[in-house]
């Protein structure tokens, strides 16, 4: 009776563990974009390049993985307000298929109000909805007591929020490890060419695992 007991037992955490499980949302998938499509990487600084040579910013390294043509419209000191500005003709300019929504740091360096950082963040994405385009949302390293004391650095967590939110997928964890990494970068929040490069191979693996980027 006790070994029993004991198999009902196991097999009922089994089944709550499996249950637990499937309520953990599914990764958001896109549809392939192809080769010679036009990509938009709209972001600040750290798309821009700032701190490595020309031509080797994350979206040159990107479009050489690709096969795609990638814009980068990477602007050092934008915030997500000003980011949000210059989409209109972006898109306008350049209809893109995809577009790859790297902003917010300045507004978390600034202190700036979450609120509008958030707000900002599901217009970017429903902008880029409503033209028509695919969009991933990239996620921002939180500037911490913690991460200036120790160099480590983890997401906000409002990217992965807004994400799921809006069933777009999320590349996590991307500026976060190479801020992190004193190889990668050319001072505290820029990279270097290395760590472009690293972000930019970083985030076709989560082009290809959410569909976006054909295998």
């Amino acid at each position: 009776m006790l070994l029993v007991c004991r198999r009902t037992v196991a097999a009922f955490l089994g089944l709550a563990l499996v249950a637990a499980c499937s309520k953990q949302p599914a990764p958001s998938r896109g549809q392939p974009v192809q080769p010679g499509a036009t990509v938009l990487a709209l972001g600040d600084s750290i798309t821009h390049g700032t701190g490595a040579p020309p031509g080797a910013a994350y979206p040159a390294v990107l479009a050489s993985l690709t096969g795609w043509n990638v814009v980068n419209a990477g602007v050092p000191g934008h915030t997500s307000s000003q980011a949000l500005q210059q989409l209109p003709g972006l898109l306008a300019e350049h209809r893109p298929a995809l577009v790859i929504v790297s902003i917010g740091g300045n507004d978390l360096l600034r202190r700036q109000d979450e609120a509008t950082l958030r707000d900002n963040l599901r217009r970017i994405l429903a902008a880029v909805r409503e033209a028509g385009a695919q969009a991933l949302l990239v996620a921002v390293p939180r500037p911490t007591l913690a991460a200036r004391l120790t160099g480590s650095l983890d997401d906000h967590p409002l990217y992965a929020e807004i994400a799921a939110e809006a069933g777009v997928p999320l590349h996590a964890e991307g500026w976060s490890n190479v801020l992190a990494d004193d190889r990668l970068k050319s001072d505290a929040i820029h990279g270097n060419a290395a760590g472009y490069e690293a972000f930019a191979r970083g985030l076709s693996g989560t082009l290809q695992a959410t569909g976006l980027l054909a295998r």
